[in-house]
């Protein structure tokens, strides 16, 4: 893959941050605004759409030829080899109500999870940068990170709860100390640096949007991502997938969450 991608990759992602940071002064009150439905079926909010359309324009007046996977726009076939599958916004419900975590998910690849050859996950409150390329390690703010060989003495999880929990995931919740924070991709990267052990979604309800980039940055760390069945996990760059997930810090523990079920 030629650099000038990565960079653009990394240019379209400080576009949305720096357009979602500009806009929270002056259209903080619409964020949360249903506007349509999006391509892969669910609501678009204000802000998801904001964050798209930056992303899109940006990619469009680009010299460099790329597809774009995204949650509402769905697939856009602008001739390109590689697609950038895009989040503008994952944690859109913490946006709108002004908890301080959610990102923009940008992933590099072809047909599935299993060919992305670079990731960048970033956080918009707080500008941290989460960036993979396939066998060259991760990082955070261009600092290697890596997950810890064993899980801490108190294991510590997030879980996702609510309307998407399933008997596997409250079994879990009952078990360790537990965080359900709302940011799929961001929830993988603290297992990456090792602030959670393992990240659980028990239902098949994660789109592969939510979760390519931050895949390959919890891989390239040292971790595992599988789906709740201990298969690893892949997924082709489509709207239509969905999938369980669990991320954890080795094979043990994953082992250890599936026998549960």
């Amino acid at each position: 893959m030629d650099e000038e991608i990565r960079i653009l990759a990394r240019k379209t992602v400080d576009k949305i941050y720096r357009k979602v940071n500009r806009s929270i002064f002056s259209e903080f009150h619409r964020f949360g605004s249903n506007i349509g439905i999006g391509a892969d079926g669910t609501p678009t909010k204000y802000i998801d759409k904001l964050a798209e359309d930056v992303a899109i324009k940006f990619i469009k007046k680009s010299k460099v030829k790329v597809n774009i996977l995204s949650e509402e726009a769905g697939f856009l076939d602008f001739g390109g080899e590689y697609t950038f599958v895009l989040d503008p916004i994952d944690g859109t419900r913490n946006a709108y109500r002004g908890i301080p975590f959610y990102s923009v998910s940008l992933a590099i690849g072809k047909t599935a999870i299993s060919d992305v050859e670079y990731g960048i996950v970033k956080n918009i409150p707080t500008g941290d940068v989460f960036i993979a390329e396939k066998g060259h390690g991760a990082f955070l703010n261009n600092k290697r990170i890596a997950v810890p060989e064993i899980p801490d003495k108190e294991v510590l999880s997030s879980l996702t709860l609510g309307i998407n929990c399933d008997d596997l995931t409250l079994l879990l919740a009952s078990k360790d100390k537990v965080r359900s924070l709302g940011s799929a991709s961001l929830e993988m990267c603290m297992v990456a640096i090792g602030a959670l052990d393992f990240y659980v979604v028990g239902k098949e309800y994660i789109r592969v949007i939510d979760i390519a980039a931050s895949t390959l940055i919890v891989r390239e760390a040292g971790g595992i991502v599988t789906n709740i069945r201990g298969e690893n996990l892949d997924m082709s760059l489509d709207l239509d997938n969905r999938s369980s997930v669990v991320a954890a810090c080795n094979e043990d523990l994953v082992r250890k969450i599936i026998s549960y079920g």
